[in-house]
C-alpha cells in the first residue's frame, strides 16, 4: 500500500462535500494538500483543519468552466514549486434536472462538458506526462453511475465521456507505477446530490480514495465509493487490487 506521507495532492472542489472528505482524510495520513475551489476563501475552513494536522496546504482557486482559469491555476502550482503527485478530480456540476426532457437546452451540455469533462483533462495532460517522468503517480477522476436518466442528460453525457477519456488515456500508463483510475462516490447527501440521497456524505470514505493508495500497477478501473463503506483503509486497498483492468 502507498505510503502518502510528505507527498502533495490536488483536490478539486475541496470546500466542501466529498472534496473536504478526501482533503481531511489524505490529511490525517500526512499528504500536503493543495486545495481547489471557485474562490480561495471558500476553503478556508477545510484548510485550516487540514494544517491542524500537521501538513502543508495551501488554497488555489479557479472556475473550472473558464479554461483560460484552469491554465492560470496549473501555471501557479508550478510556480510554487510543488510536485503533485496525487490528483483528485473531484469537482463537478449537475446543471439542472429537466422533468420535460425534450426541452432540454444545448446550455446544458456546453455547461457539464466544460466542468465535468475538459477541465479534468486539461489537469490531466498537465500533470500525467510529470507523474510519467518521475515514475510515479495516481489520478482518481470521479465519475457519476447515473444512467437511463435523460433528465439530467447534459450531466451523464459528461460523465460518460469522462469515463471513456480516462479508460483510454490510461492505456499510456497502465503497468506502470503511474495509475490513472475513476471514483464514483455513489449518490450521497452533498449540495449536489440532494437531501433525499440514500448515502451520508461520510460514506465515501475510505473507497473515494483508495485509488491513491493502490500499488498494483493497474489502470482504468472504476472504484465505485459504496462497495468499500466500512472497510479499514488496508482492506479497502486489498479489495480494489482485486479488481480487473478493462485491458
Amino acid at each position: 500500500m502507498v505510503n502518502v506521507k510528505g507527498r502533495w495532492a490536488l483536490v478539486t472542489g475541496a470546500s466542501r462535500g466529498v472534496g473536504a472528505q478526501i482533503a481531511k482524510f489524505m490529511a490525517e495520513r500526512g499528504c500536503n494538500l493543495i486545495l481547489h475551489s471557485r474562490e480561495a476563501s471558500h476553503t478556508k475552513e477545510v484548510l485550516s483543519e487540514v494544517l491542524a494536522a500537521g501538513v502543508k496546504a495551501y488554497a488555489v482557486s479557479a472556475d473550472l468552466a473558464d479554461a483560460a482559469q484552469v491554465q492560470t491555476m496549473l501555471d501557479s502550482i508550478e510556480d510554487k514549486g510543488t510536485t503533485v503527485d496525487i490528483v483528485f478530480n473531484n469537482a463537478g456540476v449537475q446543471i439542472a434536472y429537466r422533468s420535460g426532457v425534450y426541452d432540454t437546452p444545448a446550455e446544458d451540455f456546453s455547461s457539464s462538458f466544460l466542468i465535468n469533462t475538459i477541465a479534468p483533462a486539461m489537469i490531466c495532460y498537465h500533470f500525467l506526462p510529470k507523474m510519467i517522468k518521475r515514475g510515479f503517480g495516481r489520478i482518481l477522476n470521479t465519475t457519476s453511475g447515473i444512467r437511463l436518466d435523460p433528465q439530467q442528460a447534459g450531466y451523464s453525457a459528461s460523465k460518460a465521456a469522462l469515463d471513456k477519456f480516462t479508460i483510454d488515456l490510461g492505456t499510456k500508463v497502465n503497468g506502470t507505477d503511474v495509475a490513472l483510475n475513476l471514483n464514483d462516490p455513489g449518490w450521497c447527501r452533498t449540495d449536489l446530490g440532494g437531501p433525499y440521497a440514500p448515502n451520508a456524505v461520510e460514506s465515501v470514505l475510505p473507497g473515494i480514495v483508495v485509488g491513491a493508495f493502490i500499488d498494483d500497477k493497474k489502470s482504468g478501473r472504476n472504484f465505485g465509493a459504496q462497495d468499500f463503506a466500512g472497510l479499514t483503509l488496508e482492506d479497502a486497498v486489498r479489495k480494489a487490487e482485486s479488481y480487473d483492468s478493462p485491458y
